[in-house]
């Protein structure tokens, strides 16, 4: 982005990108003229440069989203123009053109860090599509990396911190339905960061200036929750002693997440579905039916399918809330984040207490990356912050974290293990235990697959995979549930 821009915008979500800013570099004043008059008109900001001198005053003085050189130059050539962009502008996207290509020459542009290669004469509609594509793929890593930042730097969400594909492919949904209107289920293990997700949706879309009002219905008593969700008329029953606005007045316009939704009770079930239906609400007591501006968040850390099935959630209310639906990832398979997500605990803590964090060196960082954390990233976070308040020294040794594990961890081997004198498969041994504890899982499960993965700490991706593996799924297809 151009240096004069701001990283995000402090009072709302997601930066808007700017037209991209190209440079184009060629000793042929009429190609730059076609190329200039070509981008231009595609809505791009564009720059022009006779040599390589001075494009590299140009990149001395902005930051380009893609640079279009030739690769046949006075003075500096292509090739050494994409070396030296790469290392005053790493990231910078670089296209090189030719009129003398060759295989050759392709390939040392590519190892230079050029992102594509043209020859000359070539088609306008293949040039604009080759660099609409580019700064397509530019603007996606923009878009994620500022998420990233606002999320981080703003809104302190650790647990939306992290580079691995799952993570990346959440800030990709985030973005994506941040400014529609339909609602979204949120789904995840407890500690994943539902509500977080929840409030950079709010805070990254439309509504960003008007309320967010979490509701967490697992805490609400069943007697109390018609009147806390719609609100009261004064005299509605005792205890009423004046009109009461509910939440979904108060986040009209705005958004209202409905967290552990799986917990409302089966009567509020069937009034949340017609306010949803409607977009309209009456109080306890009230006869006036009041207009409501609705975007609902939902969460849940259940098996929603599965209520759905047995008939414990109501499968209209569920098809009206599952219009997107967003799978937050449990740690345990995102465990490359460990390393950045201690690194933000600790900055968090340092500036907390105001002093020199012990550091957790790559052998403990080994360890925890080796732990299931079946309290995912709460667990993670509880756990350094425990590490790092009886620490006894300025380096955390796994020795320090073990007593915070669970005493299971890592299992142990209950039997003395005996070699024969021949030796064993270890590979064909494994196997076999695999299978043992994937059909007992199936049968603790009766049959259901989802709850079986659960049951061996496996997402149901991984479990699923071994059961083609091992052709277990095969052996008895009547059974083969996936709820």
């Amino acid at each position: 982005m151009p240096n004069n821009l701001p990283e995000f915008e402090i009072a709302a979500g997601l930066l808007k990108l700017p037209p991209p800013l190209i440079l184009v570099i060629d000793d042929e004043a009429s190609m730059r003229e076609f190329l200039e008059i070509l981008l231009v008109r595609q809505g791009y900001q564009v720059k022009l440069a006779a040599n390589g001198l001075e494009a590299l005053e140009h990149c001395h003085r902005f930051h380009f989203d893609l640079v279009i050189t030739d690769l046949k130059l006075p003075g500096l050539d292509g090739i050494e123009i994409t070396r030296k962009i790469q290392k005053i502008a790493p990231g910078t996207q670089v296209m090189v053109i030719t009129a003398f290509g060759s295989t050759e020459s392709a390939v040392e542009a590519m190892k230079s860090g050029a992102c594509d290669y043209l020859e000359k004469p070539f088609q306008v509609e293949e040039v604009k599509l080759r660099i609409a594509n580019n700064l397509s793929r530019l603007k996606l890593e923009q878009e994620n990396l500022l998420l990233r930042r606002e999320l981080k730097t703003r809104l302190g969400f650790g647990a939306l911190i992290g580079n691995a594909p799952v993570m990346l492919r959440v800030f990709g949904l985030i973005r994506q339905v941040a400014d529609t209107q339909s609602n979204v289920l949120i789904v995840g293990e407890s500690g994943t960061g539902k509500e977080l997700v929840a409030r950079a949706i709010h805070f990254s879309g439309s509504r960003r200036n008007a309320p967010f009002v979490p509701v967490d219905c697992s805490a609400i008593p069943e007697t109390l929750i018609e009147s806390e969700l719609f609100g009261h008329e004064k005299g509605a029953f005792t205890g009423a002693v004046r009109t009461k606005p509910g939440l979904f007045e108060v986040s009209s316009g705005g958004t209202i997440f409905l967290d552990e939704i799986t917990e409302l009770p089966s009567p509020m079930q069937v009034k949340l579905l017609r306010a949803i239906q409607e977009h309209k609400i009456r109080r306890v007591g009230g006869t006036k039916e009041i207009e409501a501006d609705l975007r609902i968040l939902a969460a849940t850390n259940r098996d929603i399918d599965e209520m759905v099935e047995t008939g414990k959630f109501r499968e209209d209310l569920f098809y009206r809330l599952n219009v997107i639906r967003l799978e937050l990832p449990p740690l345990r398979e995102r465990q490359e984040d460990i390393p950045i997500l201690v690194e933000h605990f600790r900055g968090l803590l340092a500036q907390k207490s105001q002093k020199t964090i012990p550091i957790i060196p790559a052998e403990s960082l080994e360890l925890l990356k080796e732990y299931p954390f079946p309290g995912n990233v709460r667990e993670l976070e509880n756990l350094v912050e425990r590490v790092v308040a009886l620490a006894s020294s300025d380096r955390i040794l796994p020795e320090d974290i073990y007593p915070h594990l669970n005493p299971n961890f890592p299992p142990e081997i209950s039997e003395p293990v005996v070699f024969p004198p021949e030796g064993i498969n270890l590979e064909s041994q494994l196997e076999a235990f695999e299978r043992k504890m994937i059909r007992a899982a199936l049968e603790k499960s009766g049959g259901k697959k989802k709850k079986a993965a659960g049951l061996l700490g496996l997402s149901f991706r991984s479990f699923r995979y071994k059961l083609e593996k091992y052709g277990i799924g095969s052996e008895n297809s009547g059974e083969d549930q996936e709820s």
